[in-house]
């Protein structure tokens, strides 16, 4: 089972899911071109709020009804709004929008499918995260700051179903080439017209100092989310792992 899963990383693990043969429900707010192809090929999608309880659970009885039982699950909900007029300019709107997409969308998910999950071990968890769970950055304080609550939410219920057989893991992706970031009104586009600079300037600056100099592909982290998935790394829980080009430069 994905969640957000109609565009950029979702998308690419629900490709790379049905390539390996999985039997894969997607879930997504709106639907895309690219969806709707993969649902030709017998993926089960459904278009819904997944912040809601009742989104997630409709998600996962739709997993269940089709194939049976879930024993993966994706959470890949989430996005961000940079806050260029500083920290007074964020509201208790704003907060809740951040921490509804980015920490209690995957909280609800979580819930709705790890009755299941339990009962298909061993299962997995695998929840898309960020670097700026641990790179706080101003300009998206609050996304920064959902984004670290969803990490430590994810290595907290790694401690309690370990012992059940479900693994929780962690992938935090620095820029990715997708439409948050690269689309229009995108973060480079938000930022450039705030500060008077070319999207494609702020695009550069964003991995500037990273080893690679270049933003990540989609399926490069899809590719470490099915690896997580798998019985290959059967003992790894209560792990994040980076996939941000050496934006993170401690040890």
């Amino acid at each position: 089972m994905v969640t957000g899963a109609s565009k950029g990383i979702g998308l690419a693990v629900t490709r790379a899911l049905v390539d390996e043969g999985a039997n894969v429900t997607a879930g997504a707010l709106t639907g895309s071109d690219e969806l709707t192809a993969l649902a030709e090929e017998g993926v089960a999608t459904l278009l819904g709020d997944l912040t809601t309880e009742s989104g997630c659970q409709a998600l996962v009885d739709l997993a269940v009804d089709r194939f049976g039982d879930i024993d993966i699950l994706v959470n890949n909900v989430g996005g961000v709004r940079p806050r260029t007029d500083g920290f007074l300019h964020v509201t208790d709107a704003d907060w809740y929008w951040a921490f509804e997409l980015n920490l209690l969308s995957a909280v609800r998910a979580t819930r709705a499918a790890l009755p299941h999950l339990l009962v298909a071990v061993p299962s997995s968890i695998v929840t898309v995260c960020s670097v700026n769970a641990s790179l706080p950055d101003p300009g998206v304080m609050d996304y920064s700051a959902a984004k670290a609550a969803l990490r430590s939410f994810c290595k907290s219920l790694s401690k309690e179903v370990g012992p059940s057989g479900v693994r929780v893991n962690t992938v935090s992706p620095g820029p990715v080439e997708t439409a948050l970031w690269l689309g229009r009104d995108g973060v480079a586009d938000t930022v450039g017209r705030a500060r008077g600079l070319d999207p494609a300037a702020v695009r550069e600056a964003a991995v500037s100092d990273t080893a690679t100099r270049r933003f990540t592909r989609t399926d490069e982290v899809a590719q470490l989310v099915l690896v997580l998935a798998s019985e290959t790394v059967g003992n790894v829980t209560g792990s994040d792992f980076l996939i941000d080009g050496g934006m993170v430069t401690t040890v």
